[in-house]
């Protein structure tokens, strides 16, 4: 901790009482690792008095073990906002689940004007599998299971459904997602190879809301940090909404300001700033 940081902890002086950060991209550098410096500078705003928040468009099952890597204990909002959980008591507070009527509309719609589909989709629950579909490619080594029927991928309550396309870009899927099924669902994209099907409406900030409010605190209260799309919603409800150097630009141009990337302490850099 810095000496800034340390006087501004025990002046409690830090100007916002929830910093909310995205995971991937954000808060973890490229080796899904947590900087010292980036522990030390939010150990100083939590000792200030603000709250953390990780906001993630991960479900738990994919985010339990790095919250449980850190040592994090409270609250996180995780599958866009479906989820929140309680880290310290491994415990899922809320879930909202996907109509999979809808959503299978949703599908017919986006693939009458784009073609077959690559398929994922993420179960609900603490320990809901990731169930994924020839020619889904899954970034890193999280654990997933293979389907083939897609029957299967309908037969117990879903949190999302994950889209891929054997020649579209991110970008052009997630558009032609949204403008033909966008009355049907949440279209998102949470990263490379990562556009997601949501229940109608859900988003982070729906999530970090619920979330805000359990602790107490409010929009008003709130900073924010981010690198993605599907972080946009969360920029709208926060106070300040501060976007990683590595950022998309859809987040750049909605944030209040662009810090350093994710593996160059971005988060840190703003934080002792406004620790001083």
């Amino acid at each position: 901790m810095t000496g800034s940081a340390s006087d501004a902890a025990r002046a409690g002086s830090f100007p916002y009482r929830l910093i909310a950060t995205d995971l991937d991209g954000t808060l973890l550098r490229g080796d899904d690792t947590v900087s010292q410096r980036t522990r030390d500078a939010l150990a100083a705003a939590t000792a200030a008095g603000a709250a953390h928040i990780v906001v993630t468009g991960r479900a738990v099952p994919w985010t339990r073990h790095i919250l449980d890597d850190l040592g994090y204990d409270g609250l996180a909002v995780c599958g866009q906002g479906a989820q929140v959980y309680h880290a310290g008591e491994h415990r899922l507070l809320t879930s909202v689940t996907l109509d999979r009527q809808l959503a299978g509309v949703a599908l017919a719609k986006i693939e009458a004007e784009t073609g077959p589909l690559y398929l994922a989709a993420s179960r609900d629950g603490l320990d809901g599998d990731v169930l994924v579909g020839p020619g889904y490619e899954v970034g890193g080594d999280l654990p997933a299971v293979p389907f083939t029927d897609a029957s299967d991928l309908w037969s117990a309550p879903l949190n999302k459904i994950y889209i891929q396309h054997p020649t579209l870009s991110d970008d052009a899927l997630a558009e032609a997602a949204r403008r033909t099924a966008g009355g049907f669902v949440t279209v998102t994209m949470a990263g490379a190879g990562v556009v997601e099907l949501l229940p109608l409406g859900l988003s982070k900030a729906t999530g970090l809301s619920l979330a805000a409010r359990r602790l107490g605190l409010k929009s008003a209260d709130t900073i924010a940090f981010g690198d993605m799309p599907n972080d946009v919603p969360m920029f709208g409800w926060a106070a300040r909404g501060v976007a990683m150097a590595n950022a998309h630009e859809e987040l750049k141009a909605v944030a209040d300001e662009v810090t350093s990337s994710n593996d160059e302490d971005g988060i840190a850099v703003v934080l002792e700033r406004l620790a001083a």
